[in-house]
């Protein structure tokens, strides 16, 4: 393997500080993580595209110290917000969305980050917090009415389906990098691209 690979990886999973790493080291973990990306493909929307296979999406907050890039959100810290699309047979990640500030709902992300046009066509379980995106939604209870057992029948089925999303959101925050993600700029969207390649990488091992 690519000692700049190594390298990154172990950044990406323990989030040290440069001023940890040692002073003689002549290869720096954000140096090379520009100078690995011919070694290190990453996901995106564009490359990857989302069609003809069932997808699973959700919308995760990663805690980032760039105040312009963040906002505080639901879990009272600093976060932007970051979707995910999921194969839903493999559980391999299929693309990852742009960050935006934590604040925003994860309807209008998806609508801003582009995962709506490239998901036209298939069919895509998501939360509640997708309501009028067009996306399968499960069906809410209305004023004085309750669910019928068919309604309580398919929340139960597409919640069990959507765990799945769920699971692979918690492998990739087992990587400390989007747990105090210290980047500036587009750096939690490409530790995110990078993240998101390991786990397939392993998965697929």
């Amino acid at each position: 393997m690519d000692c700049r690979v190594l390298l990154v990886a172990v950044h990406l999973r323990t989030n040290l500080t440069c001023g940890r790493w040692r002073r003689g080291s002549a290869c720096r973990p954000r140096r090379c993580a520009g100078s690995c990306g011919g070694s290190v493909p990453l996901v995106s929307w564009r490359r990857r595209p989302v069609r003809s296979r069932p997808r699973i999406a959700d919308g995760t907050l990663a805690p980032v110290r760039d105040r312009s890039v963040a906002a505080s959100s639901r879990n009272y810290r600093l976060s932007a917000n970051v979707q995910v699309v999921v194969d839903a047979d493999t559980r391999l990640v299929a693309a990852t969305g742009r960050r935006v500030p934590g604040t925003t709902a994860d309807r209008h992300v998806w609508r801003a980050t582009g995962p709506d046009a490239l998901c036209a066509g298939t069919v895509v379980p998501v939360d509640g917090a997708y309501f009028g995106t067009g996306l399968v939604v499960p069906h809410r209870r209305r004023r004085n009415r309750a669910l019928l057992p068919r309604e309580e029948a398919g929340n139960a089925a597409q919640r069990h389906v959507r765990a799945r999303v769920e699971h692979v959101l918690a492998h990739l925050k087992n990587w400390t990098i989007l747990r105090d993600c210290r980047l500036k700029g587009a750096g939690l969207h490409h530790a995110m691209q990078a993240v998101a390649h390991l786990h397939n990488t392993a998965e697929t091992q």
